[in-house]
């Protein structure tokens, strides 16, 4: 079955890149005006980011997201059939600021949240780093699709990483140099074994391992945002987050981030993956404190 599949789509990710993004818009008018795929959880969302904004704006922010949600299926789909010199003229990044610590010696985590085009992004950070870049996904449970985007990170050079068996994983890597990708936004399954802030201005559960991993292996911590420069380019911006993690709590690593990421998204709203449930979870004294 899944070479059958991946012969398919290999075959339609050969069509020209403008001729998919006619597909792209196609797609994205049945899905917004028709389908209205999570439509509700994406304009909830808005509203608890941007109670400043008028209706007719957070509508216009989540059109272009989901325009950027469809072109991201689809430039993935591309990703099948393209070779590194295509996609190296469409992705840009300082790469030197990770690659500069190669000398050093030490490893370096980067902090990153869910904005597109995150694919094409991995892929080209495993071609340009000069250490060896480990990327943290979430198993499938369809095995067809779950094993044609295994292929598809991994052919570029990024060493996966089982999210549900990450303790396990890295083991062969601990004493070894590396950089390693942890979408830091990721909800956490269970409010009560996570950081809450203020996100937003709202109560918000953040997974603890990022900042964790980070202080127990006295990394250096990058943080990355990507710019859309225009459709099907984009460029990755890594900035300097602390070069002595083991001198920072927990709390104030991930404080770090979550303001860092506020930024990225007000400046670029409709990168973001609003369809995610950021604020399932509704905060309860029990929790703990909430941080700003």
């Amino acid at each position: 079955m899944y070479h059958l599949v991946y012969g398919l789509l290999y075959l339609v990710s050969l069509l020209p890149l403008w001729v998919l993004y006619l597909f792209s818009d196609l797609v994205y008018g049945l899905v917004f005006y028709v389908f209205g795929y999570r439509k509700t959880v994406v304009m909830q969302n808005l509203q608890i980011a941007f109670p400043e904004k008028t209706a007719a704006e957070r509508r216009r922010i989540a059109k272009k997201f989901y325009r950027n949600l469809i072109d991201t299926f689809i430039e993935t789909l591309k990703m099948i059939s393209v070779s590194e010199k295509w996609l190296s003229k469409r992705v840009s990044g300082n790469w030197e600021l990770v690659n500069a610590y190669k000398k050093e010696g030490r490893s370096v985590q980067i902090h990153l949240g869910h904005t597109f085009n995150w694919e094409w992004c991995n892929a080209e950070a495993a071609r340009n780093f000069k250490i060896p870049f480990l990327g943290v996904y979430m198993p499938m449970t369809n095995q067809v699709f779950d094993r044609l985007f295994r292929d598809l990170r991994s052919r570029s050079g990024t060493i996966l990483l089982r999210a549900t068996n990450m303790g396990e994983d890295i083991l062969p890597y601990r004493n070894k140099q590396y950089a390693l990708g942890l979408a830091a936004d990721q909800n956490p399954g269970h409010p009560a074994s996570a950081w809450w802030f203020y996100f937003f201005g709202k109560p918000t559960p953040f997974v603890k391992g990022p900042a964790k991993n980070a202080i127990a292996n006295n990394t250096i911590v990058v943080f990355v945002s990507i710019t859309k420069v225009k459709r099907g380019y984009y460029n990755v911006q890594f900035t300097h987050a602390t070069e002595e993690a083991r001198q920072m709590t927990e709390q104030e690593l991930t404080g770090m981030f979550i303001h860092y990421l506020e930024d990225v998204i007000r400046d670029q709203p409709a990168m973001w993956l609003w369809s995610h449930r950021r604020w399932k979870w509704e905060y309860k004294e029990e929790y703990g404190k909430i941080y700003t």
